[in-house]
């Protein structure tokens, strides 16, 4: 079985806004902690993302922040509506890159679930995993100690190397996936969260928004 790493990408990549991110023009579907829904919603609006959101109601609140900076939802779980939500996944990955709180809609906190690369691996799509951070953010006394940004604070971002699930994985597989899923994806979220608190620049640092103190990284090795 393969073991996940980092993406590694060449330093002139162009940035194109119809995606969640310059160098991946393909449909992906991209993983990240609960904790850090606000930064896909504030960063990258209007970039063909159709996210799925739990039926709870805490998640309306999230659909109606979605709707405001044009992306689209998909309302399921794995208790409550996952068939229905998997099928309209399915139709929107063909035009729409997806994304999930990897450890959503209840946690616990920081443990890659089973769900995501179910539908990866059903619906053959790639998987990147997306490791943010914000220098100092405050932080909700909730089961994922949600993070919110400072304004004018840093936000960083770290991609994986994109990944297929086997097609029609079964548990074994998909647990296999889930470790190493859930081990890479934590080590990108605590690059990422060390990187905004030091300011330090990154080799290939590509800045998606016009302000000075936000960017993604390509290559994870400082200079």
């Amino acid at each position: 079985m393969e073991t996940l790493d980092c993406k590694f990408a060449s330093n002139n990549v162009a940035l194109d806004p119809a995606y969640p991110h310059p160098g991946m023009p393909e449909n992906r579907l991209y993983l990240f902690w609960h904790e850090y829904i606000l930064y896909p919603l504030a960063m990258r609006g209007h970039c063909r993302l159709t996210m799925l959101l739990s039926r709870h109601a805490d998640a309306d609140i999230v659909q109606e922040l979605a709707d405001r900076f044009g992306f689209k939802c998909v309302r399921g779980s794995t208790n409550r509506g996952g068939a229905k939500a998997i099928r309209e996944m399915r139709v929107a990955a063909d035009k729409e890159n997806l994304t999930i709180a990897a450890d959503g809609p209840r946690g616990p906190r920081r443990e890659m679930a089973l769900g995501p690369l179910f539908i990866a691996s059903r619906l053959r799509i790639p998987v990147v995993l997306l490791g943010l951070g914000y220098e100092r953010p405050w932080r909700v006394c909730s089961w994922d100690r949600f993070a919110i940004p400072r304004p004018g604070s840093r936000l960083r971002g770290i991609f994986s190397e994109p990944f297929i699930v086997p097609p029609k994985a079964d548990r074994v597989v998909l647990e296999h996936y889930r470790r190493e899923s859930q081990t890479l994806l934590t080590d990108l979220s605590e690059a990422a969260e060390h990187w905004a608190l030091s300011g330090c620049r990154m080799r290939n640092e590509y800045a998606v928004l016009n302000g000075p103190k936000t960017s993604l990284l390509y290559d994870g090795i400082p200079r």
